[in-house]
């Protein structure tokens, strides 16, 4: 039997570190850190990181909000939702994530564009 997603990018400690690495991208991507300045960085990528693992077929462990009700009123643009897989990319390749697994996370992560993007 193949490989889940989860378990190809490491398991729950493999994807922790990821969503740790992405939220850092965050921070220092002028495009979008103003977003994040005000931010719990620990509680967002203990969140960012148990969303990618329920995600990405491990264990249940996600307990906050749905994209689209996390995403509600930020008025996110299409540069800003680049600049967040653009920043996912860059932590995966940190991480020595193969390429086809980096298709798998871009291709999921793009899927939920109309749940981030209003209008």
């Amino acid at each position: 039997m193949a490989e889940s997603l989860y378990e190809r990018l490491g398991g729950s400690e493999g994807i922790t570190q990821i969503a740790s690495d992405v939220v850092e991208n965050h921070l220092v991507n002028q495009r979008i850190f103003a977003r994040f300045s005000n931010s719990d960085v620990e509680g967002l990528k203990h969140a960012a990181a148990t969303f990618f693992i329920t995600g990405t077929g491990g264990p249940e462990v996600y307990e906050g909000k749905d994209m689209a009700a996390a995403h509600a009123g930020m008025n996110i643009d299409a540069a800003e939702f680049v600049a967040v897989l653009d920043d996912a990319l860059a932590a995966l390749e940190k991480n020595n994530v193969g390429q086809r697994e980096k298709e798998e996370v871009l291709f999921i992560l793009y899927s939920m564009k109309g749940d981030i993007i209003f209008g």
